[in-house]
């Protein structure tokens, strides 16, 4: 019987290693509200991450709404269309109204030449992703922020790890959201982070994320439950000893890839960002019109083989019901945005895959099987 290749594959450390970590969480009782294993993986994860201060969140989505609240951000905000949902959702949860920019074809990421356009009186903030891992041109958009007094929130649920010119990506912008979930380079099975430049902005996030509260009787602002179990804390203390090697063998299979596939006509690679020490969160593929198939109908054929790839991002985010009415949303706006996501298509990376399926899933997509 075939095995089922999905696009990702959770990496989970041995059982066995595990089970002390929950031995001390039950011999201590202590569940959530800054237990001493979620005070141990922030401290850990700074250290790793190479940032001052971080807050830890129960979800990168969560985190995202939280980081929009810790800067007061209102009005309007600058974003990409080409992103998973949750970028344009935690806008809307704080009643902002999303401006989305097309993107750059090379990166696809938000295209820094097409912000300042966008501006108005009502912008307070630009919220770029650093698609797929890959840098957002931080110089520019750091930039044109300070020209206009403008906030950066970088949504870098792709960009655990990743370096940029020598020191962690993370570091760019007023604030940096992970996400932790199970389908990221790194997990916790659900879970996210905000990275912040200082203690000050970092003390106003951890109010916010619980309730609000400044001590037993005192609520400063109406603020949320966003707090990281100890159960998710203690497994992420676990995930950092082998982050690593995971990464160095998701570099591996990226290479495969693009060994195997750099000549097939009609499928583009998109280039390895410059200066930059990769995470190698996806692989995705843009599909064209000089290839055999359409992209749904490789997306098919790899489906039909047992091969589920995603159409990371497809459809767009500025195409869906609460956002197409927007006149930011018009296609004739987002040209590059809507041809990329008719032609991309993400192919299974996750540390387990084995060689010889990476193997099967380039000769499916050469036309050699």
């Amino acid at each position: 019987m075939t095995k089922t290749t999905y696009v990702t594959e959770p990496f989970l450390p041995p059982l066995d290693e595990y089970i002390p970590y929950l031995e001390q969480i039950w011999e201590n009782k202590r569940l959530t509200n800054n237990g001493p294993f979620h005070r141990e993986f922030e401290s850990a994860l700074c250290d790793y991450l190479g940032v001052e201060h971080l807050s830890l969140f129960t979800s990168g989505t969560i985190a995202l709404v939280a980081a929009l609240q810790a800067l007061r951000i209102t009005g309007e905000v600058i974003t990409t269309p080409y992103s998973f949902v949750a970028t344009a959702h935690s806008l809307l949860w704080n009643n902002i109204r999303p401006v989305f920019v097309d993107i750059d074809p090379v990166t696809c990421n938000l295209d820094a030449d097409r912000v300042e356009a966008a501006i108005t009186p009502q912008t307070m903030a630009i919220m770029p992703v650093h698609c797929y891992g890959n840098p957002a041109n931080v110089e520019q958009i750091g930039q044109i922020a300070d020209i206009y007094g403008l906030k950066v929130i970088y949504d870098a649920a792709h960009a655990f790890g990743v370096k940029y010119r020598g020191e962690s990506l993370l570091r760019h912008g007023d604030l940096s959201v992970l996400s932790f979930h199970a389908t990221k380079v790194f997990n916790t099975f659900e879970g996210g982070a905000i990275v912040c430049p200082d203690a000050k902005i970092k003390q106003r996030i951890d109010y916010l994320k619980n309730f609000g509260f400044a001590n037993e009787v005192t609520v400063i602002a109406p603020g949320i439950n966003g707090k990281m179990s100890e159960i998710q804390a203690s497994f992420g203390l676990l995930q950092l000893k082998y982050i690593d090697r995971v990464i160095a063998r998701r570099g591996e299979i990226d290479g495969i890839y693009r060994t195997l596939l750099q000549d097939v006509q009609g499928i583009q690679l998109l280039p390895a960002p410059e200066h930059t020490q990769r995470n190698y969160a996806y692989f995705p593929v843009m599909v064209g019109p000089d290839y055999g198939l359409t992209r749904d109908g490789l997306y098919q054929k790899l489906r039909d083989n047992e091969i589920y790839p995603r159409r990371y991002f497809y459809p767009l985010i500025s195409s869906m019901p609460m956002y197409r009415g927007m006149p930011s949303a018009e296609q004739s706006n987002l040209v590059e945005a809507n041809r990329i996501a008719e032609q991309v298509l993400c192919l299974p990376m996750y540390p387990d895959i084995e060689n010889d399926v990476i193997e099967k899933i380039a000769d499916i997509v050469s036309g050699a099987a």
